[in-house]
């Protein structure tokens, strides 16, 4: 994906034709992925970008505040030289502003799309715990069925927790073990058996089975909001 630079709106030639040229191009891909309800990593790339422009747009003043913590001291240097020299241009001040409004307004309905996208997803999943659930629910096995796919894929996942300065969060991290024919056979109940068996670091793991109705594109979208399910199911149920 050809994602656009953290500042880019301020970097280089800030002419407004050119910025727009720029812009453009981007949500030209990420509508082209969205059409094909392919919603990773262009949704999250998007927000950041709109979250990005607003905090500017609301405070240009304090670049600590406009510019989140993916911003190294060194980017923070250079656009703070960057800024100092703009800030006494008028001309300068305009025309970003301009390309920052033109911006946000164009990446809205983007937004909005993908946002869709994701609730039709979403209320397309089913997810469910089989067998025993263990007192530590965090880490585990997730079987993943996608659609009228012939297959359930099996992952391990484990569950992180991470604080920032005011709240706490939960992420989760997988990895792919194997796959196992659909079929009367290997239900998710004869699945989870035979990862007990064959798997003896988990004598008693945590196996929960997400499946939707309808098949989506597996690494794009139906296992990043399987993933997010997941964590949402297991918080709600500890």
């Amino acid at each position: 994906m050809n994602s656009l630079s953290i500042n880019w709106f301020v970097e280089g030639n800030i002419d407004f034709e050119h910025k727009k040229y720029i812009l453009l191009a981007y949500l030209q891909q990420v509508n082209q992925h969205f059409n094909k309800n392919k919603l990773y990593p262009d949704l999250n790339d998007l927000v950041f970008h709109y979250n990005n422009l607003l905090r500017f747009k609301q405070d240009k003043s304090d670049l600590q505040k406009a510019f989140p913590e993916r911003l190294t001291q060194a980017d923070m240097d250079a656009l703070r030289l960057t800024y100092e020299k703009m800030i006494q241009d008028d001309a300068i001040m305009q025309e970003i502003e301009q390309i920052i409004n033109f911006s946000i307004k164009k990446m809205d309905p983007a937004l909005k799309e993908g946002k869709e996208i994701y609730d039709f997803v979403e209320s397309r999943l089913h997810i469910e715990a089989i067998g025993v659930i263990p007192l530590y629910p965090y880490q585990g096995y997730l079987l993943l069925r996608n659609g009228d796919e012939k297959g359930t894929q099996v992952y391990e996942y484990q569950v992180t927790i991470f604080e920032s300065k005011d709240e706490k969060y939960r992420g989760i991290n997988t990895a792919y073990i194997t796959s196992y024919e659909t079929n009367f056979i290997y239900t998710p109940e004869a699945i989870r058996k035979d990862l007990i068996h064959s798997r003896r670091e988990f004598p008693n793991p945590a196996v929960y089975h997400v499946e939707s109705d309808i098949r989506f594109p597996l690494e794009q979208t139906l296992l990043p909001l399987a993933k997010r399910s997941l964590v949402k199911f297991i918080s709600e149920a500890a």
